[in-house]
């Protein structure tokens, strides 16, 4: 934008600059002819009653999970390590950085709504040429010339541009802080699984200690039904066979064990061997699962990445509305005051005074279609913020009655599984009393063992699936988020209301 000078002439009065402003602004907007007539929009978020979740997500008259929510499986040890992992952890770290980054974001966009005034100071030294333009005596001589110069500048930001940039970034600066959130929780959830699948683990290895035991066991009786006559080198073989093979299962479930520890420790910010550190865990079984009341509506503000979603198609509007005010007037207030004299003898005097004030306006009048090219183009981002929105409720709403599901399957085959496991448990005493006595054959015992070996697995998968299940609810329903609590919170039944007309301003 060119500035309009004047040097050493008095300074115009208000009510001449406020003339020549107005006239200026009418001959161009008269005269422009670029506009945003059609481009819109009316695409709008959905509300969480566009969806029907009465049957998969009733109303039980839960609560929403706590920040402290490791506290409900009895283990002190998971609580201390959720926090270690939330307080130093390079994926915290990265989250930090990000808010960091959009925070210096709003901070520029905020600078410009206010004036800039800038502070020049220049000395140069210089041989004029004795036939050039310069007069005497300066012709063919060597001058210094010094000038002091300090500049403001003011955009009146007519048309709210620079506001809704400001807002724009606010907004962002939001997107980013709810994805931090997002960070957090998903990290406290995998803590929390993978150390339940350190549980499992541990679980199943002592089944197998046990089951190594029993094979030991029918070794013997093995070898004295041979010592009788009874039976043959081929089952002496076979139960030896066995036991080496449920030895071999010990050492697996170690070699899983150690992994599963280094795994703990990249998720804490360790290296492996901290892993290593970490006590057998000790889990209970956690609370009651109970849907909270009012579940869809609220929601929304209890997941950081719809929070997130939401501030991304807020965050879209305004980007729209800065396009559109690029078709209006751009009107910038320019002054400069200083000094400029050749040597140091007149320099400070009034007669080396520099002035220079006037408006600079800006108008597009024909840009080949670029404006509503770059408007079309924010009404796309608009448009796919607003569908990953509502596809992110969406995959919410399935998320939470996904899980609930899984809990209440869970424990209707907890039910059966444990009635299997009884059932196979007394077969195998029973086949292992005939055996003894000589009156089953060797076969028949191994199988009553792989049973109940199979049924007690069943049932310790079972548990610890259904523990990975509620750490997965409480994912679901939040984590403990709050927006409110955040600062996140939006506004309104439905968080950005879209008129019929559109996403349309001025």
């Amino acid at each position: 934008m060119e500035a309009m000078t004047n040097h050493y002439r008095p300074k115009p009065r208000a009510s001449a600059w406020a003339a020549s402003i107005a006239a200026a602004v009418a001959t161009l907007g008269i005269a422009g002819c670029v506009n945003y007539a059609g481009i819109k929009s009316d695409k709008q978020i959905a509300p969480p009653s566009a969806y029907e979740t009465k049957q998969s997500l009733p109303a039980e008259g839960g609560q929403w999970p706590a920040m402290d929510w490791a506290n409900q499986f009895g283990d002190p040890q998971l609580r201390k390590l959720i926090d270690e992992a939330l307080a130093d952890n390079p994926t915290i770290d990265q989250a930090r950085a990000r808010i960091e980054k959009a925070s210096s974001s709003v901070g520029t966009a905020n600078s410009a709504l206010y004036p800039k005034v800038t502070g020049s100071y220049s000395w140069t030294r210089e041989l004029y040429s004795a036939n050039g333009s310069a007069p005497p005596p300066i012709n063919g001589t060597w001058q210094s010339e010094n000038n002091l110069l300090a500049s403001a500048s003011f955009d009146l930001d007519l048309w709210g541009k620079n506001r809704e940039h400001l807002r724009g970034a606010v907004s962002q600066e939001k997107v980013v802080e709810a994805e931090a959130e997002e960070v957090r929780i998903t990290l406290a959830a995998s803590v929390a699984s993978t150390y339940n699948q350190l549980a499992r683990l541990y679980v199943l290895r002592d089944i197998e200690v046990r089951e190594v035991k029993n094979r030991e066991d029918i070794g013997r009786i093995t070898d004295g039904r041979v010592g009788a006559g009874l039976d043959t080198n081929v089952e002496r073989q076979t139960a030896y066979g066995e036991t080496a093979t449920s030895r071999s299962s010990v050492s697996e479930l170690d070699g899983q064990i150690t992994t599963v520890r280094y795994q703990l420790g990249a998720l804490l910010g360790g290296g492996p061997d901290r892993g290593l550190k970490i006590a057998n865990p000790s889990l209970g079984e956690g609370a009651s699962i109970a849907l909270p009341d009012n579940l869809p509506a609220d929601l929304i503000s209890r997941r950081p990445d719809i929070v997130s979603a939401y501030w991304q198609v807020d965050a879209a509007i305004h980007d729209v509305k800065e396009k559109k005010a690029e078709f209006y007037p751009d009107i910038n207030l320019s002054a400069a005051a200083g000094l400029d004299a050749f040597g140091w003898g007149k320099f400070l005097t009034a007669g080396s005074g520099q002035l220079q004030a006037g408006p600079a306006i800006h108008l597009p009048i024909f840009d080949a279609g670029e404006l509503r090219a770059e408007l079309k183009g924010r009404y796309a981002d608009f448009d796919y913020d607003v569908a990953t929105y509502n596809q992110t409720l969406i995959n919410a709403l399935s998320d939470v009655a996904t899980q609930v599901t899984q809990i209440h399957s869970a424990d209707h085959q907890l039910v059966d599984a444990q009635q299997a496991l009884d059932a196979q448990s007394k077969a195998y005493q029973l086949a292992l009393t005939r055996y003894k006595a000589g009156l089953n054959q060797q076969l028949q015992v191994l199988n009553a063992d792989d049973n109940r070996l199979a049924a007690e697995t069943a049932v310790v998968n079972l548990e610890m699936d259904r523990r990975t299940m509620q750490i997965g609810l409480i994912k679901a329903l939040g984590g403990g988020f709050d927006a409110s609590r955040a600062g996140l919170a939006a506004n309104g039944e439905t968080p950005i209301p879209v008129a019929s007309g559109g996403t349309e301003t001025h």
